[in-house]
């Protein structure tokens, strides 16, 4: 996920960073437990659809904290 925009930190209220808290925090959850289920599983295609799924959420968390400004 890229943001087309970068995030101006002056312009938002607690709520709303609050809510980009929450985002990045779920997502950061989110690469922990794909990573961990990529590493139980034994199929080959589901294990790569964890790690994928993992590197997309890691890139979201990336995109999110790059485009804090």
């Amino acid at each position: 996920m890229a943001l087309k925009n970068p995030i101006n930190m002056g312009n938002i209220n607690q709520m709303e960073l609050q809510n980009i808290r929450e985002i990045i925090g779920a997502h950061q959850n989110m690469v922990t437990k794909y990573d961990f289920y990529s590493n139980q599983c034994q199929d080959q295609q589901l294990k790569q659809l964890f790690k994928q799924s993992g590197q997309d959420a890691q890139t979201t968390v990336t995109s999110f904290i790059n485009s804090l400004k």
